[in-house]
């Protein structure tokens, strides 16, 4: 094998298309994107995240930003909890934070108050849900 083919071997490599993300299949519309969940809104003085909700009947899907043009990222079955964090200005949307399946919620962490508003950066799963898919107060 010549030298400049050699060189040119990694570069054809660097042409390829880069395999779609995990969470990102293809669907219409603008380009995927995230859009964090943001705790402690409320102030210092009161829990990271408003209330504990409670999902109805049939379940609902989870989005990584407030669109149903995004990618769906979970799924939450009936009954299930999730700690209602933010709404969209119109409350079409509410930011969420949710443990994974068997795991304790309190490890999520924003049933305490924090200083100043910031993203959930973790560690429960966090996304967007619809408005009228819970039941506030839980």
């Amino acid at each position: 094998m010549s030298l400049a083919a050699a060189l040119a071997l990694p570069l054809a490599a660097c042409s390829q298309p880069e395999p779609p993300a995990e969470n990102a299949p293809a669907v219409a519309g603008e380009p995927l994107a995230t859009r964090a969940v943001m705790i402690g809104t409320e102030g210092p003085s009161l829990p990271a995240c408003s209330s504990i909700s409670r999902v109805k009947a049939g379940g609902t899907d989870v989005y990584w930003a407030p669109d149903e043009m995004r990618a769906v990222k979970a799924k939450l079955a009936g009954g299930a909890n999730v700690s209602l964090c933010e709404a969209t200005n119109d409350d079409a949307w509410f930011g969420v934070v949710f443990a994974a399946p068997g795991t304790d919620p309190d490890m999520c962490g924003v049933g305490k108050s924090v200083a100043n508003a910031r993203e959930y950066q973790g560690p429960c799963r966090w996304g967007w849900i619809k408005g009228g898919t819970v039941q506030l107060g839980g």
